[in-house]
């Protein structure tokens, strides 16, 4: 679906080298440049910056390459949609999953219930920890697609927004600060129980208050627990404020085991990330995980 020449200059624009695109090619140098330059003349612009023996990326060069990532992936998946139609019976293989604690507990169930559906002869692992663990995880190979509550810095890894969500401060109906609408100054003085480090919960929070000029060594942090489960179950009981994705809480809020608490000038919104390996041509099952996923939830 994309024609030779933008996958040359593809390989020449992610690389920055001449040399390398052509190995990855199996073309000779020459016919690299050859490439690049009836595309620039088709184009009526240059693309690359010639500086000695190194390149760079001219603006309508990084333009083109934003352009070319987005039809590379248009074109991946609708391969991978044709060869589920026409393989459907015959995909087997093992998909394996990693993903943060709220997303397991409260996100995948549906979605993996609908992929082995239709993907009866795909076995399924799902590894459940928290989001820098499981982006590790991925990075050393041993899960095929991470999906997690936030980004993580890490080389070799590249993101694509899956879904919304939104981290909101809950506590106990019987709380003290259930009923009440909290200024940031009076939420510096306010017994707090938090995530684990390491969280994407924690990193979306950290991410908000300091661009609020809050630290966390500013706060009343009384409790870390580890995982969902145990924060929702702990603030059920006790009298801090904790903070937790909005689909983790739903049924507790429903059924007014939790309160949200109205805190001035504060909002958590955020998204949800499917993570894979950076150049890396992905399982065809992989892509129909993904496409399941967002089907799911409408998305």
């Amino acid at each position: 679906m994309i024609s030779f020449q933008y996958k040359v200059f593809f390989e020449v624009a992610t690389t920055l080298s001449f040399t390398k695109a052509a190995e990855l090619l199996f073309i000779s140098q020459p016919a690299v440049s050859n490439h690049i330059k009836k595309l620039e003349a088709e184009l009526g612009v240059p693309l690359f910056v010639r500086n000695g023996s190194s390149i760079s990326l001219t603006q309508p060069g990084e333009k083109l390459l934003e352009y070319v990532h987005k039809a590379r992936h248009v074109a991946q998946m609708a391969q991978a949609d044709v060869d589920i139609v026409k393989n459907q019976r015959e995909i087997v293989g093992e998909l394996k999953i990693g993903a943060s604690t709220t997303i397991s507990l409260h996100i995948l169930p549906k979605v993996l219930s609908a992929f082995h559906k239709k993907h009866p002869r795909i076995q399924l692992m799902l590894i459940n920890r928290n989001t820098e663990h499981v982006i590790e995880a991925l990075v050393k190979k041993e899960i095929d697609i991470a999906v997690v509550e936030s980004k993580y810095e890490m080389n070799g890894v590249q993101y694509s927004i899956f879904m919304e969500d939104e981290i909101i401060p809950v506590c106990s109906p019987r709380s003290a600060f259930a009923h009440s609408e909290i200024s940031l100054e009076e939420l510096k003085k306010i017994p707090l129980a938090m995530r684990e480090r390491g969280s994407g919960t924690l990193s979306v929070l950290m991410k908000e208050f300091e661009g609020k000029n809050i630290k966390l060594g500013d706060l009343q942090i009384t409790a870390r627990l580890g995982g969902t489960d145990p924060l929702k179950k702990y603030l059920i009981e006790s009298d801090e404020i904790g903070f937790l994705s909005k689909v983790a809480v739903q049924e507790e809020l429903e059924k007014d085991l939790l309160k949200r608490v109205d805190i001035q000038g504060l909002t958590f919104p955020r998204h949800f990330y499917f993570v894979t390996r950076k150049g890396e041509e992905l399982p065809s099952f992989v892509y129909a995980f993904k496409k399941q996923a967002k089907e799911t939830y409408n998305v």
